[in-house]
């Protein structure tokens, strides 16, 4: 799984067959149908045009797409999240991350050992008690996401809600970026003993990341220096 990530974070767009033909090239015998579900147990899905880019829970409501033509100018406008596979030395977690658009700053985050709804809702939850709260909050079509949990607390904020539609791949870019960079800075050069270090090593590095890691994109300013430069409360 930690092979797949890796490989992943350098072709996000390798599907099962692709990736299954360069793991074998690295030395696993692993077949396409075991690299399938691997990929899907850690919630990785190959970025290209397709039907589906996500897999929804049909009884739960999908949301319009909301975010089409519209300029985005400033912090708290729009919100997006995203969940990502993190490996640890006995197995792995999952860390959901919530991110304003317009300045790439990390609202809040939250690990845990399984893809429940819970941990992000108290990400989600998080995030607005602390910053206040976006305009509209832009996901993925993901079962998390489209949760009664998740959308009542949008719903009960008045925050508007909007989901990429099929094909909006290139929407989730920002979300990507912050993966590979978190990996490559901290997760893949380190090892991690216990999930309470490996917590610890995340709030370091996401406080690293929004108060001192500059982004050419954001001229060359950090996260928090453009979030709070224009923001709406």
């Amino acid at each position: 799984m930690k092979a797949i990530d890796k490989q992943y974070l350098k072709t996000p767009f390798y599907g099962r067959r692709r990736m299954k033909e360069v793991l074998n090239r690295q030395g696993f015998k692993i077949g396409q149908k075991k690299v399938s579900s691997l990929m899907k147990k850690m919630n990785l899905r190959a970025i290209y045009p397709k039907e589906k880019t996500s897999i929804p829970n049909k009884a739960h409501k999908i949301y319009p797409y909301l975010l089409k033509d519209i300029l985005i100018t400033r912090s708290n406008q729009v919100w997006c999240s995203d969940i990502t596979y993190i490996p640890a030395s006995k197995g792995f977690m999952y860390l959901c991350v919530i991110m304003d658009w317009y300045s790439k700053k990390v609202m809040s985050w939250s690990l845990s050992n399984s893809l429940d709804v819970d941990f992000c809702v108290s990400s989600l939850e998080r995030a607005i008690f602390n910053n206040g709260k976006p305009e509209i909050f832009n996901t993925d079509q993901g079962s998390q996401y489209t949760s009664n949990e998740f959308i009542r607390v949008l719903k009960d904020k008045n925050i508007k809600i909007s989901m990429d539609s099929k094909g909006r791949y290139i929407d989730n870019i920002f979300i990507e970026r912050l993966w590979r960079s978190l990996k490559y800075e901290l997760i893949y050069i380190r090892d991690f003993d216990s999930v309470k270090e490996l917590r610890s090593a995340l709030r370091d590095w996401f406080k690293y990341y929004n108060k001192e890691r500059v982004h050419q994109s954001l001229s060359y300013k950090t996260p928090d220096e453009v979030y709070y430069s224009l923001k709406v409360a």
